[in-house]
């Protein structure tokens, strides 16, 4: 058994799990059927190819909200291609400045695949929407006889520096982890979002079962005066 860990950071994101007409939705964090979708178009699986998709789907999913963004709305103006004629006004919502570490557990060999497809995808990965491009690489590496528990513990808090500086007097933070529950856990919570077809004529996604837990990780910003934030300085004279 093995775990897949990575890093989901940029300036917008957008996970919905539900979407009515033209009110589109997102998800205080990564959905399984958005990240499992994400290592799909990077290996190169086309849409309506469920057979190669169901391993993806049968990993076990974890993510962990190491900065929680900003909810952030936007409208959307369209025409149609033939006809010219003004589409509704959509409405649609994103993360700004959200960062996440997304982990998926299973089989070493398919993991190992997905982590080289992510170095070289064969589509582009996006967070969620295509509008939506990644900051920074987002593979971060293929941890081999842990649990996804522990390597959603073990990696580092990624949170930009700006956002650990207001944790700077603590030690360690407490960050919220959001991980299918296992069979023995009976208190959890529900979400659609379990993909198990993305063919473009009937997607189709069932529930799975959502524990909310948290994990206390170090800071690596822990300090009393920054040379490069002179804010510290004056904070510090004033103590």
């Amino acid at each position: 058994m093995s775990v897949l860990t990575l890093r989901l950071a940029g300036p917008l994101q957008s996970w919905g799990a539900t979407a009515r007409f033209a009110r589109r939705t997102t998800e205080s964090a990564p959905t399984k059927s958005g990240v499992v979708g994400m290592l799909a178009a990077a290996a190169g699986i086309q849409r309506g190819d469920d057979r190669k998709l169901q391993p993806l789907a049968a990993l076990r999913f974890g993510v962990r909200i190491d900065q929680p963004g900003t909810r952030v709305r936007d409208f959307q103006t369209a025409h149609h291609p033939v006809t010219e004629k003004a589409m509704p006004l959509s409405e649609r919502f994103y993360l700004a400045d959200a960062v996440f570490v997304a982990a998926l557990e299973g089989d070493n060999a398919l993991l190992a695949e997905l982590h080289a497809a992510l170095r070289v995808p064969v589509y582009a990965p996006f967070l969620g929407r295509r509008s939506c491009p990644p900051a920074l690489p987002i593979e971060l590496g293929l941890h081999t006889d842990v649990g996804l528990e522990q390597a959603l513990r073990a990696e580092e808090w990624l949170a930009a520096p700006w956002y650990r500086r207001q944790h700077r007097h603590h030690d360690e933070v407490s960050l919220t982890v959001l991980r299918e529950a296992n069979a023995t856990e009976t208190h959890a919570d529900t979400l659609r979002d379990q993909p198990l077809s993305f063919a473009a004529e009937h997607r189709r996604h069932a529930l799975r079962s959502v524990v909310s837990d948290t994990v206390r990780v170090p800071n690596p910003s822990t300090h009393r005066l920054d040379p490069h934030e002179p804010f510290d300085a004056l904070e510090e004279e004033s103590a």
